[in-house]
This record gives C-alpha cells, structure tokens and sequence, in this order.
C-alpha cells in the first residue's frame, strides 16, 4: 500500500510525463528532472529507478519509440542513481544529472547515425551543442519546480502533527 507521500510523488512524476506530451522547445522537457526527483525523494531505490521508467515508456506510447529510446532509459536510469546518491536536488545534482544524459544519449545518436571514428564522435557531439543548451533549461527550470513545489505540498500537506 503507497503511503501519502508515494502517492503524492506518484503524482508528480505522472504531471511531468504528461507535460512532455504537450508542445515545447525542443529538449525543454521534464524527463531528467522526472528521473533525479525520483532518485532523490523515493525511500524505495526499485520506485526511484522503476517509476520514471515506467512514466517515459506510457509517455513514449503516445510519441513513439525510437532507436536511440534504449539510451534515453539507460540515462535515466544513471539520472535515478545521482538522485539516490546525491540524496538532494541541487545545482550540482542537476547539472551532472544533464551532463550524464548528454553523454549517454549522444554515445547512441554517434552509434546508430554517425560514422564510427573520432571525427565522426566530435561531430555527433559537437551537433548536440544546441540541444544540449535546451536540455539544460529545461532540466534547471523543471527541477527547480519539481523540488520548490514538493517543498511546498510537503510542508502543508503531509507534516504530521
């Protein structure tokens, strides 16, 4: 049985895969924030990890599966563990939660589309520059509205006495 806060975190992590549904700047998505927030507020590591996973895949339903979607999940599955690790959203947390997902997800755009030598490497990754700045907006912005907002339910919804 979920208790208050599981439901309410539930329900954080479902408003962020529907708001990915929704038009916006390319890479300005919730999806990385989604993932950290879940490392870092679930108790239970197989929810922190499983939860966001689940969201992107039901989200991925309605957008479609791509050939780089192996990446993107095993991204957030990294994103997940510096939650649990950091055990808080930060700067720091968020940043490296960006970085890592830059990396992972553009290693796979490099294997599935580009050729396979260093020029080919610098080019894929020098091509993602642009995305890279979207992303990082978007993983700020929606992090930062992740944890104020939780802050804020957590506080006057589930204190107890």
């Amino acid at each position: 049985m979920l208790n208050k806060k599981q439901i309410v975190l539930l329900l954080f992590i479902l408003v962020a895969a529907v708001i990915r549904l929704f038009p916006h700047l390319p890479n300005v998505t919730p999806i990385t924030a989604m993932a950290l927030f879940s490392g870092v507020y679930f108790n239970n590591k197989k929810l922190a990890l499983l939860v966001p996973l689940l969201a992107m895949a039901v989200s991925d339903l309605f957008l479609g599966f791509h050939t780089i979607s192996i990446f993107v999940y095993a991204a957030f599955i990294l994103v997940g563990i510096i939650g649990m690790t950091s055990k808080k959203m930060s700067v720091t947390s968020v940043l490296l939660s960006s970085i890592s997902f830059f990396i992972i997800t553009n290693f796979g755009v490099w294997l599935i589309g580009y050729p396979k030598t260093i020029d080919g490497l610098i080019e894929c990754y020098t091509l993602a520059i642009p995305f890279f700045r979207n992303s990082l907006i978007g993983d700020v912005f929606y992090a930062a509205l992740m944890y104020f907002s939780f802050e804020f339910v957590s506080k006057k919804y589930l204190q107890t006495a």
